[in-house]
């Protein structure tokens, strides 16, 4: 299985984002690509929590060398 890198999930949010700006989209496929968005932000944010507290962990390591 492909990890999505923290730029993949980006990309797919700006593609669901063009997506529902479709005035033809239907509220199903509107309701699910929100959905979708929404997964692909929270993932994102996550990967985000997690290098601040790898970088954390690097500075305060580095600082008691």
């Amino acid at each position: 299985m492909k990890v999505d890198t923290f730029e993949d999930k980006l990309e797919e949010s700006k593609k669901i984002l063009n997506q529902l700006m479709n005035p033809e989209i239907t509220l199903e496929e509107s309701i699910k690509l929100y959905k979708s968005g929404l997964e692909q932000i929270k993932s994102a944010q996550k990967m985000i929590e997690e290098a601040k507290v790898e970088i954390e962990t690097i500075e305060k390591n580095s600082s008691g060398s």
